[in-house]
């Protein structure tokens, strides 16, 4: 389980354990605050192919999924 500040989550680098076309690193780009102006989902763009995909922040957290930094 990893653990994140959403604070501090702009910006962050993130790496996939099963990367899906060949997109392995992904930096958040932008972060979608709810009507409590807390952080509800964030996206990530792949540093390879510039696409862009809106996941929940919590999704993160997965190790199985997920590891923080550029590995």
């Amino acid at each position: 389980m990893n653990q994140i500040n959403p604070k501090k989550l702009l910006n962050s680098k993130w790496t996939a354990v099963n990367p899906v076309k060949k997109e392995l690193h992904f930096m958040v780009t932008d972060l979608l605050l709810n009507e409590d102006n807390e952080v509800g989902e964030c996206t990530l763009e792949a540093i390879m192919t510039r696409r862009s995909k809106v996941i929940n922040w919590q999704d993160l957290k997965n190790s199985a999924h997920w590891l923080q930094g550029w590995k």
